[in-house]
């Protein structure tokens, strides 16, 4: 296989281009890093392609290694042909390479191998040459000691064949797509007394779909029931259409009175050996696709949530809210910095309401507090109306919001928590991470295991491996997107930036506590462990906001400095001149004006390089997630049963599924968003429609307090 124009083929890209990305990956170069400043080399290819090009690169290099190991080990057998050989060679799949490799696999003993060892390969092959001849005559010449009566001979040929059949790379791909295409899954309510009728897979107890068609979270669902003993699951397909199929294909001659015997070695062989292990095949083909669809959607919540808009320039008032042990509350600095904390009771048993009014009302008199965070847990509805009723009463200029608290308690009892704030009480730590994520998710939700942050759907049901390599990645894309603040940076965040082990970021931090403030970027040489590749990969994407060079504050990348000093000096300024604030709107005017391809020609440098530095020159510091819009703040509480039918409220969204949107409306329970409701067009997914952090109009369509169900509309009112 020519791995380059396959993928070429594939990505709908230039051979070119696959032939330098996988060259520049080979080389160690991070998929952020060829992305952003090798786009000469790739021919802009974005991180997306280049994410999937290395993916489909590892699975092709894998195929042909099978493919090598498969030869051998056929070789080995004395059984290759040059036609078998050119089958292998032009498999494009490790299942296409497994059916190939089937017949030739070392088995277990078998019906066939024992009949094979009784000498009756022959009279299989004379039954398959399908002659005029009685199999009753045939089977007399091979009547022995171990094989008594011409019947045990017919079916020990019988038993080889019906294995020969199953194994048949042919045959296997034929009714493996027969069984796909026609096929339905069907499950059903396990036996026994101990499957409770009213539980989450009530509606699978009686169950059917085409198995091309049942979708991934369905899928989840039954597979879920399965392993949990409270669903039976099973393919149904049409079995004499497939023994036709395979009839046509095996009996040439129905005349012949071997069709008979033929006949009934295909049917044996279906239903005692092809039929499960195609099964197997269908199922872990549909559970892995499942999967696979569950995770880009994690994925994209989560690519959502951390990339949603910093709260810039408040003083927060975090708490995490409980019953009986109190309400956790810190007052946090605009810069994330704890100036107090402390615990207050106002909910049962103790309901000191007044006094825990007057506490909050002195810490954001005290620290000039502007905003308050709520996480949304237990008690979280209670603590919502304390505060409603502080801003009534006391602080009318004060806002909050509720803030999903999945993941806290992760962080609070983490080592790097510990290290954050050695002092502090577990629960403290997390409100501090509940209070710190409205002002900067990025920097707080990178502390938290992505799986303990809760956008997900069947998360736990999925390949928890491919999950976590998936998350992680969407991680590394954020940060290296947004870029890292070199000089506050923590080492959770510091390990996603391109090129920097968790070693290395930890390495950082020190150098930063033992020898003060980066001034420089090309001081971070000096850091143990960063050689010349780690700095090269992660320079561009740290960033030093008030040091000795103001490139040092863009995404100039510093092999790309000398270039960006000509392009300044084209326009009749200096570095020095992007720290003007009056300079640098001049600068910006200026940038305009040029023609990034005549610049490109002018200084013989590549054109989407220049086009980039020209861009970075404009917006020294530039965040992309300060073009997002601010979350939705509240000053009053709702409660379900204020609402009423027809109601048009705004709301936040908090995650997204395959069937819908879950929006916070400001009461207990998020409404939910049904696909149908979510759009006057067709919608194919709610990801096409809304995403996580999204503020929408929503229409109340019904309320179900007993349930805690809402249902909402995002639809225009008919």
């Amino acid at each position: 296989m020519d791995i380059i124009k396959q993928l070429a083929t594939e990505l709908g890209i230039r051979p070119h281009q696959v032939e330098q990305t996988i060259a520049l990956l080979d080389d160690g170069n991070t998929i952020p890093f060829i992305a952003r400043y090798r786009k000469e080399a790739t021919g802009e290819l974005d991180e997306t392609v280049i994410r999937d090009l290395a993916e489909r690169l590892t699975y092709l290099r894998s195929l042909e290694e099978r493919k090598a190991e498969v030869t051998r080990l056929i070789d080995a057998q004395e059984k290759l042909t040059p036609e078998l050989t050119a089958s292998i060679q032009s498999a494009t799949s490790l299942q296409e390479l497994d059916d190939l490799y089937r017949p030739f696999r070392p088995k277990r003993r078998t019906r066939a191998s024992m009949a094979k060892e009784k000498g009756l390969e022959p009279l299989a092959h004379l039954l398959l040459e399908q002659s005029p001849e009685d199999p009753l005559v045939l089977g007399e010449a091979y009547l022995s000691d171990e094989v008594e009566t011409v019947e045990d001979a017919l079916q020990g040929a019988c038993d080889i064949l019906a294995e020969q059949f199953t194994d048949d790379p042919a045959h296997r791909a034929m009714i493996r797509k027969f069984t796909y295409d026609t096929g339905l899954l069907i499950s059903e309510k396990a036996a026994g007394d101990d499957v409770a009728e009213a539980n989450e897979f009530q509606m699978y107890f009686e169950y059917f779909e085409d198995v091309a068609k049942i979708p991934p979270h369905r899928i989840l669902a039954i597979n879920r029931g399965e392993r949990l003993g409270a669903l039976r699951v099973r393919i149904q397909v049409d079995i004499e259409r497939v023994y036709s199929l395979l009839s046509q294909e095996i009996i040439t001659q129905s005349t012949s009175p071997a069709a008979t015997y033929l006949r009934a070695a295909l049917e044996d062989g279906y239903t005692r050996l092809l039929a499960p292990s195609l099964e197997r095949d269908i199922r872990n083909a549909l559970t892995e696709k499942a999967e696979v669809h569950a995770i880009e959607i994690f994925a994209k919540n989560l690519r959502d949530l951390l990339m949603q808009s910093p709260v810039r320039g408040h003083r927060v008032l975090g708490i995490d809210p409980a019953f009986r042990t109190g309400c956790k509350v810190v007052a946090i600095g605009e810069f994330g910095d704890l100036l107090e904390y402390t615990t207050i009771y106002p909910h049962e048993p103790q309901k000191r309401w007044e006094q825990a009014l007057d506490t909050l009302k002195a810490l954001v008199n005290k620290h000039k507090l502007s905003l308050v965070t709520i996480g949304n847990g237990t008690a979280s509805r209670e603590t919502e109306q304390l505060v409603a009723d502080l801003i009534k009463e006391y602080c009318p200029g004060l806002q909050y919001l509720v803030i999903n608290e999945a993941g806290a308690s992760v962080y609070s009892a983490s080592k790097l928590a510990k290290e954050e704030f050695p002092d502090l009480d577990v629960s403290i730590r997390g409100a501090v991470s509940i209070a710190r994520r409205v002002q900067d998710p990025l920097a707080e939700l990178v502390k938290i295991d992505p799986k303990s942050i809760g956008v997900g759907q069947y998360q736990h049901d999925v390949n928890q491996k491919e999950l976590s390599t998936t998350l992680a990645q969407v991680v590394e894309s954020c940060v290296n997107h947004v870029g890292v603040e070199l000089n506050t940076a923590s080492s959770a965040l510091l390990k996603h930036v391109s090129g920097l082990s968790a070693r290395v970021a930890e390495n950082i931090i020190e150098y930063r506590a033992s020898n003060g403030i980066f001034q420089q970027r090309s001081e971070l040489k000096k850091v143990k462990g960063l050689g010349p590749k780690a700095f090269e990969q992660a320079a561009g994407f740290l960033r030093i906001a008030d040091g000795k060079r103001p490139l040092d504050n863009t995404a100039v990348h510093p092999e790309s400095y000398s270039l960006a000093l000509q392009i300044l000096e084209q326009i009749g300024y200096t570095e020095q001149d992007l720290q003007n604030r009056e300079t640098l709107g001049q600068i910006r005017e200026e940038l305009t004006k040029l023609n990034a391809k005549e610049v490109a020609e002018l200084l013989q440098a590549g054109e989407p390089t220049v086009r980039d530095i020209i861009g970075s020159l404009s917006q020294p510091g530039r965040d992309p997630r300060d073009e997002l819009p601010a979350p939705l703040f509240r000053a009053d509480v709702l409660s379900m049963e204020d609402l009423e039918p027809g109601m048009v409220l705004k709301g936040t969204v908090q995650n997204v599924v395959d069937f819908g949107a879950f929006v916070d409306i400001g009461v207990k329970k998020a409404g939910l968003v049904h696909i149908s409701q979510l759009s006057d067009k067709y919608v194919r997914h709610p990801t096409d429609v809304v995403q996580v952090g999204d503020i929408v109009s929503v229409r109340i369509l019904g309320v179900e307090p007993n349930l805690g169900r809402i249902s909402l509309s995002m639809k225009t009112e008919r």
